[in-house]
């Protein structure tokens, strides 16, 4: 079939498909195929300088098409990783690790290491030392959606 494809559409076969793998990652957005469609346009731009030759034939563009397409995913991913690092909203996703360090009143007592707070609007599970309800505590450290906490001295 992949022969069939480039002896039908000739030099435009790569340009075309990496056009097509663009066009669909807009469709359906994902940071997937675009790394595809990059891969078929260098595989295009050697095209435009080998078509003719013989040593141009279908299985070697299809070879320098899963090459491109695999440096073009590991640059991206670095790309991307990169781009992410530097929020200035590191913690947005990771709501209890954002609570760390604030202060509370306990809404119901912690009894057997565990009680629940009010903060903003929503309860949260804490663990800690037994309190009774009403001390003011501080948020040492969070996981999952357990905040533990200590009694403000």
């Amino acid at each position: 079939m992949l022969q069939w494809l480039v002896d039908q559409l000739g030099l435009w076969s790569w340009w075309i498909a990496g056009l097509a793998l663009l066009a669909l990652e807009m469709i359906m957005p994902g940071m997937f195929l675009i790394w595809f469609g990059v891969g078929a346009l260098a595989t295009g731009l050697l095209s435009l300088l080998f078509w003719g030759d013989g040593f141009w034939p279908w299985q070697v563009q299809f070879l320098c098409f899963a090459i491109f397409s695999v440096i073009a995913i590991l640059l991206g991913r670095k790309l991307v990783r990169s781009d992410a690092s530097r929020s200035d909203e590191p913690l947005l996703n990771q709501r209890t690790a954002s609570l760390v360090g604030r202060t509370a009143i306990l809404e119901d007592a912690i009894l057997e290491g565990r009680g629940r707070i009010q903060l903003d609007g929503t309860f949260w599970p804490v663990t800690g030392p037994d309190l009774a309800a009403g001390k003011r505590i501080k948020i040492v450290s969070a996981r999952g959606s357990d905040l533990t906490v200590e009694e403000m001295q």
